[in-house]
């Protein structure tokens, strides 16, 4: 071997072991536990003021520079903002006389996330929900009057009983307020938990399902690929989920460091019951000081029967439940 070759050999070997080393050095920057998997403990918080859906106003956007992304910043918290809605007139997505807490109660994050997104679903890339299918439109119309008929407390929305909803999925996507988590790892499970509705996501490493009783947030399972922690969910109690997902859903989570304080979290829905495509999502979960504190949800335990109490007292009064004047159809909005 003459000496150019040597040297070749010697250039090629330093460079496969420079790039071994810059591997091991990088990979030893990832805080691990005691069992090896990257450790992703510790309390985050998923606010945004960023939609889960693009707005029809930014359709023609995909990211915003940071110019415009400070104006819509501006213009969407005063557009949210509860103290400045006039009662008479309504806003933000309430009715005339109905206005919920005032804004001191909301969390619901003031800054677009990070890469100025105009949406927090990039799939379809039109940055919307698909179209219901024919299912699921079904399924939803048999749920709407349900909500209207308002027979009893089963007929009354899972968030209103306290049961499940809000925020807390799965999938998480950020909302009004206590959009706050913590994440536990132990050898053999990992445990989420979500501030609303207090829940608390045991999930089992494992390879397949064994539990063929539904849950009110699904039946999950975790696995490792490489540094990224993946949660898959199916197995659902009720037939109508957040978002419109029927019992038959499957959500596919996955959570990657991305920095020190910053988790990404991604997911994905399928769910032939409801749409012809499956549509996927991104937010940053970002590390918090504080912890998860209980959230009590008093509000649906004992004001259910106000609820239903006042829904009767319309109909006897001719009106439907939220106080519009009678129709043939009796479909009436919900906001789950």
């Amino acid at each position: 071997m003459n000496n150019r070759a040597l040297s070749k050999l010697s250039l090629t070997m330093a460079a496969v072991l420079a790039a071994f080393g810059a591997s091991n050095a990088q990979e030893s920057t990832i805080p691990r536990t005691e069992y090896g998997h990257p450790d992703f403990q510790g309390f985050y918080t998923f606010r945004t003021i960023t939609p889960l859906v693009r707005p029809r106003e930014l359709e023609r956007f995909e990211t915003l520079t940071p110019e415009q992304a400070a104006e819509w910043e501006e213009f969407e918290n005063r557009r949210q903002n509860r103290d400045l809605i006039i009662d008479s007139v309504g806003g933000a997505q309430y009715p005339p006389g109905v206005i919920s807490y005032n804004e001191f109660w909301y969390e619901r994050g003031n800054q677009t996330v990070a890469d100025r997104r105009t949406s927090l679903i990039y799939d379809p890339p039109n940055g919307r929900l698909p179209r219901l299918n024919e299912a699921g439109q079904a399924r939803q119309a048999e749920y709407q009057q349900m909500v209207f008929e308002s027979a009893g407390p089963e007929g009354r929305t899972t968030v209103d009983r306290c049961i499940t909803g809000f925020v807390g999925g799965p999938p998480m996507i950020p909302g009004s307020y206590n959009n706050n988590m913590q994440i536990v790892q132990t050898e053999d499970h990992v445990m989420i938990l979500n501030e609303m509705v207090h829940t608390a996501r045991i999930i089992p490493y494992a390879d397949e399902f064994d539990i063929k009783q539904g849950k009110w947030e699904g039946n999950s399972i975790a696995r490792w690929e490489g540094d990224t922690l993946v949660v898959e969910t199916t197995g659902w109690y009720h037939d109508y989920n957040l978002r419109g997902m029927s019992d038959q859903a499957h959500v596919l989570e996955r959570f990657t460091r991305v920095d020190e304080n910053t988790l990404e979290y991604d997911f994905t829905v399928t769910d032939p019951l409801s749409w012809d495509e499956s549509w996927s999502a991104r937010v940053p979960l970002r590390s918090s000081p504080d912890p998860v504190f209980e959230y009590a949800c008093h509000e649906g335990n004992h004001g259910l029967l106000g609820i239903l109490a006042g829904w009767r007292r319309y109909e006897v009064m001719g009106f439907n439940g939220d106080g519009s004047p009678k129709s043939e159809t009796g479909v009436v909005a919900t906001d789950e």
